[in-house]
């Protein structure tokens, strides 16, 4: 199995390539940048490369990771500028090195989710934050694995700890940490069940940024 991981960011246009794009332009970069890596066996084989957690379109990226199988001859130091040096706009390997710890470990994503609201601020942050400090709050989302389509969600059990911050008259930053798998919580799913919640503060605008991956004790996933 691949034991190497990338730590990337993915900002600006980049944001808007979608994840199986993402995986072919790494594809791709890998053979430009003259960097051998483990192929499946067979008559069709293909690179061992995955991205953890994939990004939700129009969402930027500090922390992403991806693992892959580095083959002898190539330094781990040399692979972020080999790799940036023919990766597209926005795409940028910040470190490569050694993964040891299994990913099941991982179990949050710290986001920065930025509001634009030109209305009453604090009535928002007041109103949101009830919501997000309930004991619990069951909300409907859809889900194509579900028969019916749909399943129920308990936000605040999912919502790890939050925050609002940079509070102007034209919006607010929600820091929140939230579940990432078994279950995860996508933040536009929680902005717009608080939205819908909430219709006398609508956002004119919501951009979600990823800033860290963490572990069940809150400390940085590697």
């Amino acid at each position: 199995m691949p034991k190497d991981r990338l730590l990337f960011a993915k900002e600006g246009r980049a944001c808007y390539i979608s994840h199986l794009d993402l995986m072919r332009t790494f594809q791709r970069a890998f053979l430009r940048a003259d960097i051998p890596i483990k192929h499946t066996e067979g008559f069709h084989p293909h690179p061992f490369i995955s991205i953890a957690l994939p990004l939700s379109l129009g969402f930027s990226s500090a922390c992403e990771i991806l693992e892959f199988g580095l083959l002898a001859g190539t330094p781990r130091r040399e692979v972020p500028a080999r790799l940036n040096a023919v990766l597209p706009e926005g795409v940028r390997v910040l470190e490569c090195y050694e993964g040891t710890r299994p990913m099941r470990e991982l179990q949050a994503i710290r986001f920065q989710i930025q509001v634009d609201f030109a209305g009453d601020v604090p009535g928002l942050c007041q109103a949101w934050g009830e919501l997000l400090g309930r004991e619990s709050w069951i909300v409907e989302k859809p889900s194509k694995k579900a028969k019916s389509g749909s399943v129920n969600v308990d936000i605040p059990t999912l919502v790890k700890e939050y925050s609002f911050t940079d509070l102007t008259e034209n919006g607010v930053t929600l820091l929140a940490t939230l579940s990432a798998q078994n279950p995860g919580l996508n933040p536009s799913v929680m902005v717009k069940a608080l939205t819908d919640a909430c219709p006398q503060f609508p956002p004119e605008f919501v951009r979600y940024r990823r800033l860290e991956i963490v572990d069940g004790d809150g400390n940085i996933f590697r």
